[in-house]
């Protein structure tokens, strides 16, 4: 009996893009700028490239190359590296912390729509700070309205995934992405012609030393992981649809950048107008909700800028979507032996039910509490501070030592045909630096 062929990526520019896209979303534009604002600015920016370039990059390198070396899922392609070790399991923690994050990503990717919609309609013009407040609060706590929105956003997520990798993941990327960065490009550009941006500029770039604390660093690397979507299984199961010609050296390597040039033009295009009309940069979740819609008001064109944002959020979050849930879907067709589109529609189901309890967090189920958080906190403090720490752990560990040694190599030269340098550096970083770094942070956020 014939083997179906694996679907997987057919170009290179598509592969790149689906995995920039899967790095490039909501912590780019939603988190990143209020995380900078609460840390101080250019020094949490100096800490955020550090760790970036310095940590994640040989990361990217070490889940790409477990991906493509296995040809699997998450779970399959530690059992195709090394089927006498009980790593394999680890990947259970991909496959849930992917689940998780989705159920609360999708939530907010609802919020994104409704705003969406409301640019459209030109429904936010004119509104106050106190309007625009109580506007967001009425949202996220209403009844009816953030399960409706929720269930749309899964349901365009699912729309693409069930098409599979070269028929909806890399046709969609190889649309969106361009769109993606043309429009921060241009609404950077605008941020930067307004009185008073240098102000903006200077509390992005001016580095103050004394602002470097280890809470910094924690945020920093969390920010990192969050945004490059690190030890949760998403770029373990793009790197197992590459070709094998691919270089993953060098795709890492462009990944981490287009991540980090985005999440610096998004905060260009944020920080500098929030300066202008003298706004608070640490607003939290809200600047994007409250305070931008504001701005965009006061400015000439504003209305046509605004539109443009919000869809830059929806494509920032539905790529990165697509990814979380590609993650789960690869693993219950390949693990659990039934077709794509059944294996969608299920975990979509299943993920859109948990969803249910993040989306009515502040409103139905706001009394709702464990460890002092409601249901939306809980999911994402466990999905993104613990699961995801916890689960690049075991990538370093696995890939530096239960793998081969020539077996990492081979990858990241493609069988000797691509001349790599510094792979000392690399091990280093992958066996020692990152195992024990993310374990003492870990401990730090746990502990203390």
């Amino acid at each position: 009996m014939e083997t179906k062929k694996r679907d997987g990526f057919n170009s290179r520019i598509g592969a790149l893009l689906a995995i920039i896209g899967s790095a490039v979303g909501l912590g780019n534009l939603w988190r990143f700028p209020y995380v900078v604002g609460e840390n101080g600015g250019g020094a949490f920016i100096l800490v955020y490239l550090i760790i970036a370039f310095g940590l994640c990059t040989p990361l990217m390198m070490t889940e790409l190359l477990i991906g493509r070396r296995g040809k699997s899922n998450v779970v399959g392609a530690f059992k195709a590296i090394d089927s006498k070790s009980k790593f394999y399991y680890s990947g259970y923690i991909f496959v849930l912390a992917s689940f998780l994050i989705l159920s609360f990503y999708s939530v907010v990717g609802g919020w994104v729509l409704h705003y969406l919609g409301e640019s459209l309609t030109f429904s936010l013009s004119n509104l106050s700070s106190e309007d625009l407040t109580l506007h967001f609060k009425n949202l996220v706590s209403a009844p009816v309205r953030p399960l409706l929105l929720h269930f749309l956003f899964m349901f365009l997520t699912a729309s693409v995934v069930i098409f599979g990798i070269e028929k909806g993941i890399e046709k969609m990327s190889k649309i969106f992405m361009p769109i993606l960065f043309i429009f921060i490009v241009v609404l950077a550009i605008r941020s930067l012609t307004l009185p008073g941006a240098g102000q903006g500029l200077n509390f992005l770039f001016n580095i103050d030393f004394s602002k470097i604390t280890m809470n910094t660093v924690f945020e920093a690397l969390g920010q990192s992981f969050f945004s490059l979507s690190l030890g949760i299984g998403c770029i373990i199961t793009y790197g197992s649809y590459m070709r094998s010609e691919e270089n993953i050296m060098k795709s890492s390597i462009v990944v981490v950048s287009s991540d980090i040039l985005f999440a610096l033009i998004a905060g260009l295009a944020i920080i500098p107008a929030v300066f202008a009309f003298n706004f608070e940069p640490a607003a939290g979740p809200g600047l994007v909700f409250i305070v931008l819609p504001q701005i965009f008001s006061q400015i000439a064109g504003g209305s046509v800028f605004q539109i443009i944002f919000f869809f830059i959020l929806f494509i920032a979050a539905i790529t990165s979507s697509i990814s979380l849930l590609e993650t789960v879907v690869a693993y219950v067709v390949e693990e659990l032996k039934i077709t794509r589109r059944k294996a969608t529609i299920y975990t979509s189901i299943i993920i859109t039910i948990v969803g249910c309890f993040c989306a009515l967090s502040e409103g139905a189920l706001a009394d709702f509490k464990l460890f002092g958080l409601n249901f939306f906190s809980l999911v994402e403090t466990l999905a993104s501070n613990i699961l995801l720490p916890v689960g690049s752990i075991f990538i370093a560990i696995f890939a530096s030592w239960v793998m081969k040694k020539e077996d990492v190599v081979e990858e990241l030269s493609n069988y000797g045909t691509i001349k790599v340098k510094n792979l000392g550096y690399y091990f280093v970083i992958v066996k020692f630096v990152a195992p024990i770094a993310i374990s003492f942070i870990l401990i730090k956020y746990l502990l203390f």
